[in-house]
């Protein structure tokens, strides 16, 4: 007799799930972000930092040895404290940051570059005035985690 006839629709069933649960645990992990959206995604968390006015939540996002070259900075921000105190005057301020358009270049499993446009804006005699800027961030990944190495912000021309 062919045991294969014998099985129970059940059987069968079980060891379909059985045969699926295999093969999902030894295909390759494609439910992982790549290193592209998850640099991106790090990127969406320095913008909600900003936008939530929590200069501290801003400086986790960088390396305690980057180089931020502020939109509003004549000078190079060089490391943990540097940055902390170019964001100083974000807290209670009430200013805003809208990423635009981006574009990404995954340099490595653990470097990505990401350039693109964003739009601060910033409270003056409480209106809000837009600021169109670019921006260039090299983002490194280390012991899991993505921040920004090098931030370089300017002011965007008018088209």
């Amino acid at each position: 007799m062919d045991t294969v006839l014998s099985w129970s629709l059940p059987t069968i069933g079980r060891f379909a799930r059985l045969v699926s649960i295999a093969l999902i645990l030894m295909s390759p992990v494609a439910a992982l972000a790549e290193p592209g959206e998850e640099a991106n995604a790090a990127i969406d968390r320095w913008s909600a930092a900003y936008s939530s006015n929590d200069p501290e939540a801003v400086v986790r996002n960088y390396r305690p040895d980057a180089i931020l070259l502020g939109t509003a900075s004549p000078v190079m921000s060089e490391g943990t404290d540097a940055i902390r105190a170019y964001f100083a005057r974000l807290k209670g301020s009430g200013n805003k940051n809208t990423i635009g358009e981006r574009r990404t270049l995954v340099l490595s499993d653990n470097a990505v570059l990401v350039t693109g446009f964003y739009e601060f804006t910033r409270v003056k005699e409480g209106k809000p005035v837009p600021s169109p800027a670019r921006f260039t961030m090299l983002l490194i990944k280390h012991d899991g985690e993505w921040l920004i190495a090098h931030h370089h912000s300017s002011t965007r021309g008018q088209s």
